[in-house]
Parts: structure tokens; C-alpha cells; sequence
């Protein structure tokens, strides 16, 4: 099984974003039994709760479920649990390093960078833009499916 790890600040806004349109991209490739998704957070404060509504209204509207997505905190040893640990932002990066006390693993990526975009996704926590950051969670989210069906031979 190759396991995804997709991280932000909060994990109620962009990672379980990602995580959620990750799982339905997978699902519709017929890669479920291949690839697990999950997501988490580099801060303590959203631990145990939903996504916002926010990311939870954008998901309904490209009917992508949001089930099982609950906050929770990245921890050391989900560097060894994950094939791929992906971070939304370059602060993120440098939480995820110094949580797994791993920095610059070549398995620690900032999605964007798997696209000719090569920047960091805004956290529309501050931004209020929901439709911009799905845009490019989801651009983000097809480079990473293709790197990863290239690198794992799917």
C-alpha cells in the first residue's frame, strides 16, 4: 500500500481538502486498493474537529465526500507510516521537517512544486477564496497522482 500524507497549519481547510479530492481521484482511477489518504496538521488547535465550512461547502459542490476527515496533529512516526508527505505552504515544510526531524527528505513536498505553478497553495482560513485554493489543490493533486503511478509503476 502507498500512503499520501497531505499536511497544512490547521488540517481543516487545504489538507483535507486535498486529502478528500486525492481519495476521489484514486477511487476513480480504481487505485483504492493501492493507495491510502490521509491528512494532518502541523499546529495543536483544530485537533478532533471538521474541516470549515468553507472547504466543506467546496467539496459539496464538486460532490466529493467528506467523510472521516477530522483534524488531527502530524506526528514523528507518520514519517515512516507515509510514502509521501506533502505540504501546502513552505511554512509547512519547515514544521513537517522539524516535527519528523527530517528535513529535506526527498519524500517531503510542497504540492505545487509538481506543477509549473512551483508556489505555495493560500490558506483561504485568511484568504476567504475557497474556489482558488480548491483550483490549485486540484491541479496539484493530478501531478501527484501521475508522479506517483510513474514512480510506483500503477
Amino acid at each position: 500500500m502507498i500512503n499520501v500524507l497531505f499536511v497544512c497549519r490547521g488540517n481543516i481547510c487545504r489538507s483535507p481538502m486535498a486529502e478528500a479530492l486525492f481519495r476521489y481521484l484514486v477511487k476513480k482511477e480504481n487505485l483504492t486498493n493501492q493507495i491510502a489518504v490521509d491528512s494532518a496538521a502541523t499546529s495543536l488547535w483544530q485537533i478532533g474537529f471538521p474541516p470549515h465550512e468553507g472547504t466543506l461547502d467546496i467539496l459539496k459542490k464538486y460532490k466529493i465526500s467528506s467523510d472521516r476527515l477530522i483534524g488531527r496533529q502530524l506526528k514523528r512516526k507518520d514519517f515512516w507510516k507515509f510514502d509521501y508527505i506533502i505540504g501546502m505552504d513552505e511554512s509547512n515544510l519547515k514544521n513537517i521537517y522539524r516535527i519528523t526531524g527530517k528535513p529535506n527528505h526527498p519524500k517531503i513536498i510542497r504540492l505545487l512544486d509538481l506543477t509549473k505553478y512551483r508556489k505555495d497553495i493560500p490558506d483561504p482560513f485568511y484568504t476567504g477564496d475557497f474556489d482558488e485554493t480548491y483550483r490549485l489543490i486540484s491541479v496539484g493533486c493530478r501531478a501527484l497522482l501521475n508522479k506517483i503511478r510513474s514512480e510506483q509503476n500503477l
